[in-house]
């Protein structure tokens, strides 16, 4: 068995010497959003670092020629392969266009013999979605997809991501842009390992991911900090970081969090780029003068790892009621960037916190003295409302992390809570999370259950218990038939409210067990089956529906948006003029001066009214090899198909007449008969315009 390994950057990696392939065996692609966030906020931190970043390595095997089978490596490739489609799309240089386009698509050479094609291909099950979809090079067709036209978890995941790394990178302007772009292509390496045999390779991926027990950065810490405390006092402080840290078990994850997190509220500094080297050198080190290893422990270790456990045991913690809730609620989110400063509140809201005999779980000899209740409620408030505003807007990490260093610091300095940089919210990013709110929700189903919680305890007042299953799911179907008590709706207003907050709501039945409901009265007794769900009451408002109406979504879309503007104080602006009445197009031109690209759903009737597409033009839809043909005609509403029915979306179209077959590429199969041109680039040309 041959064995090779070279480290190499991705400029070399996507060329003509790779063409890889995913075997049928493989896994399907797993990443989520959280994963493609990290990877992006790595590449950022590490191109502001200036180093070389090391992305881990591919196992390969050698089908012979330019050939490999991807063994271990999938998740990262179909990532950066998104990552180069995202900057393409937004590339206005032909020359860095090029060069993106050559890093998804191998050009061919016929001199060389080498054939045009992706440079990846992944499963079949998903390989001609990825195609057609992200490396095709328009990601308007991706952007027109509603996610039940996805046909596997692997296809979801790549619609999310590509959503999420365009609206990321879209942030940036042109020059930043390019330089991130430099940076991933030259400066992140890859260690390319390569066999002949795959039973070798398997070999290698085994070797390669054996861990055994490897150290954490507590134990890391821990070595150095007992090295610096008096040689009869080390056993019993050793003993005692090991009290301290216990309730983080060997979970490295959470322990690299936390002295994170702790790095950011001793520093002020937002990144931690190298922990063991930053942390020892910028927190440690002044202890280690004079010994005073002991002092990090009693006066740093032990309060903040205290109030880490208080965030993740609210309900046990000696707080009242209130600040239970507040600390509780943090949960709801799928960041964690509001953690360094709820650790620095509770601190600093316990006067004997550094007594070894306190607990703040309620177990301990003596009672913590809480001082000053209320100004840790009102922290908890402008922390919450920060965190749903950044979400809400899409703000990066390191935005978020800014704003939180910013945060402490100004809170360590005694300025009142309204006056703290980092809970600060512009009119701008008020009236822009209005926006968002108010328009399709493109975040994950993890935010959308944040605002609905939100929402409907502002509705009760109080506080309601999650139960373990909580999902979000939709009042009116997703998928449409014929035999539907919804099948008279206009293909407008379905696709208008298919991602709106209006229609969705929490449940502890199943998104897969209400999905396939299409009668109203199923869908919502279904919803309501648990009495659990029951006690959210805009859940249990449906229940005095009888029937579904676009006036009832509009009436529950005002509801529910104005109940969330109040629970984080976005409802009023500076001139206290209520953003809940506002048009659409009044908060669209209020903000439009700083508007960024984003992933948005594109429908007909903006095209239209945007003078792009006519009402009454025609569209074709040719396959030569399989000598079909479809027209259908543009309409106020969306597209009417041959057979009169009309349908939203151009994705909807091409299901609609293929009988769900030929969905893929919805966008870009069809053509305008006047001039050729495809709905892909005129769907582009509009997001521009709109820029």
């Amino acid at each position: 068995m041959a064995i090779s390994a070279k480290e190499q950057a991705l400029s070399k990696t996507f060329t003509s010497d790779f063409r890889f392939t995913v075997p049928p065996f493989q896994r399907a692609y797993q990443w989520k959003r959280e994963q493609m966030a990290q990877l992006i906020d790595d590449i950022v931190d590490a191109c502001r670092n200036g180093e070389p970043y090391f992305l881990g390595s591919l196992i390969l095997v050698h089908n012979g020629g330019s050939k490999y089978d991807v063994i271990d490596g999938q998740q990262r490739l179909v990532s950066l392969t998104i990552l180069f489609a995202v900057l393409l799309d937004l590339e206005n240089d032909h020359g860095y266009g090029d060069k993106l386009h050559e890093l998804i698509m191998e050009p061919g050479d016929k001199l060389r013999g080498i054939e045009p094609e992706p440079r990846l291909k992944l499963r079949d099950q998903d390989a001609q979605f990825f195609r057609e979809h992200v490396q095709s090079g328009n990601l308007e067709s991706l952007f027109d997809l509603r996610e039940q036209e996805c046909e596997t978890q692997a296809q979801k995941n790549i619609v999310s991501n590509t959503r999420y790394a365009y609206d990321q990178l879209g942030q940036m302007n042109n020059d930043e842009r390019h330089e991130f772009l430099k940076f991933l292509v030259n400066h992140i390496m890859l260690v390319i390992v390569i066999t002949d045999d795959i039973a070798g390779a398997y070999r290698i991926f085994d070797v390669m991911n054996m861990r055994g027990l490897p150290l954490t950065a507590s134990d890391v810490f821990k070595a150095k900090t007992v090295a610096h405390i008096p040689s009869s006092l080390r056993d019993a402080y050793a003993q005692f970081w090991d009290a301290i840290m216990e309730p983080f078990g060997d979970d490295a994850t959470k322990i690299e969090h936390f002295f994170t997190d702790l790095y950011l509220v001793i520093t002020g500094k937002p990144v931690c780029e190298q922990l063991l080297n930053d942390f020892s050198q910028s927190v440690l080190a002044p202890y280690f003068q004079g010994d005073r290893g002991t002092e990090f422990i009693d006066r740093i270790l032990r309060p903040y790892a205290s109030a880490w456990n208080v965030i993740d045991h609210a309900s046990r913690s000696v707080f009242p009621d209130s600040i239970q809730h507040g600390l509780a609620k943090f949960h709801d989110y799928p960041v964690h960037d509001w953690r360094p400063v709820a650790m620095w509140a509770i601190v600093h809201s316990v006067s004997n916190i550094k007594d070894p005999d306190v607990s703040l779980l309620g177990n301990g000899n003596t009672a913590p003295l809480v001082h000053d209740i209320p100004r840790l409620e009102e922290i908890l408030t402008a922390l919450d409302r920060v965190t749903g505003v950044f979400a809400l807007n899409s703000v990066s990490t390191l935005e978020r992390r800014t704003a939180m260093s910013k945060a402490v610091r100004d809170l360590r300095n005694g300025l009142a809570v309204q006056r703290v940089t980092g809970f600060l919210v512009s009119a701008h990013d008020q009236r822009v999370a209005m926006m968002r709110l108010r328009g399709e929700l493109t975040m994950n189903d993890d935010m959308k259950r944040v605002l609905l919680i939100r929402a409907n305890e502002q509705l009760t007042g109080r506080p309601i218990t999650r139960p373990r299953s909580l999902n979000t799911v939709h009042i009116l179907p997703e998928h449409i038939s014929k035999h539907s008590t919804f099948a008279s709706w206009p293909a407008d207003i379905c696709d208008f409210w298919s991602e709106r907050i209006g229609n969705l709501t929490l449940t502890q039945a199943g998104a897969k067990t209400v999905e396939p409901l299409e009668d109203f009265q199923a869908r919502r007794a279904r919803i309501l089956a648990d009495p659990t769900s029951r006690r959210f009451p805009l859940t249990a408002q449906l229940e005095d529906l009888a029937q579904l109406t676009p006036e009832a979504l509009e009436r529950r879309q005002q509801e529910t948006v104005t109940l969330i503007a109040q629970a984080w104080n976005l409802r009023y602006d500076e001139h206290h003029v209520d953003l809940t009445l506002v048009s659409d197009e009044t908060l669209r031109r209020s903000t439009s001066h700083k508007a960024r690209p984003n992933s948005r759903h594109v429908s007909v009737r903006e095209v239209v009214n945007a003078g792009l597409l006519a009402v009454g033009e025609t569209l074709v839809w040719e396959r030569p090899r399989k000598r079909e043909r479809w027209e259908i005609t543009v309409t106020a509403q969306g597209l009417r198909l041959p057979d009169g029915r009309e349908v939203a979306t151009p994705t909807a179209a091409a299901r609609a007449v293929t009988n769900g077959t030929g969905a893929s590429g919805g966008l870009n199969v069809w053509k305008r008969t006047s001039d050729g041109e495809s709905l892909g680039a005129i769907w582009k040309k509009y997001r521009e315009q709109v820029r």
